[in-house]
């Protein structure tokens, strides 16, 4: 039975694992034992931080909203409840374009809102 030679398939391996490492410092890009544990943390942070990126990016629109409202004399607090109780659905995201793009349109929503808090 022919010995089998394995050089191409490590070689396989740690080329994967050296491209995921590109642009580490130090040897955690070049020495595969440093590089692997290296990779692997970062893939762990990769795969928690796609979670809270989506944290981040609600509670972002919710800044943005609050400011554009504040503005016109009302709460981030009071302004959603409005719109919930004007049954206007706009999710966060739109809601914080329209507030830094398009102040008249959101001034004409703080209104509505205020209309259906007052009744």
């Amino acid at each position: 039975m022919a010995r089998v030679k394995r050089g191409v398939t490590s070689h396989a391996k740690h080329k994967k694992v050296f491209k995921a490492a590109k642009g580490f410092y130090g040897r955690r890009k070049n020495t595969i034992r440093a590089a692997k544990s290296a990779v692997e943390r970062s893939m762990q942070y990769n795969y928690r931080d796609r979670k809270i990126k989506k944290r981040t990016f609600r509670a972002l629109w919710i800044q943005r909203i609050n400011a554009g409202v504040r503005e016109l004399g009302m709460t981030y607090g009071r302004f959603i409840d409005g719109l919930g109780k004007a049954g206007i659905e706009v999710d966060r995201k739109v809601l914080s374009d329209i507030a830094v793009h398009e102040p008249e349109t959101l001034k004409a929503l703080v209104e509505k809102a205020q209309a259906a808090l007052a009744a």
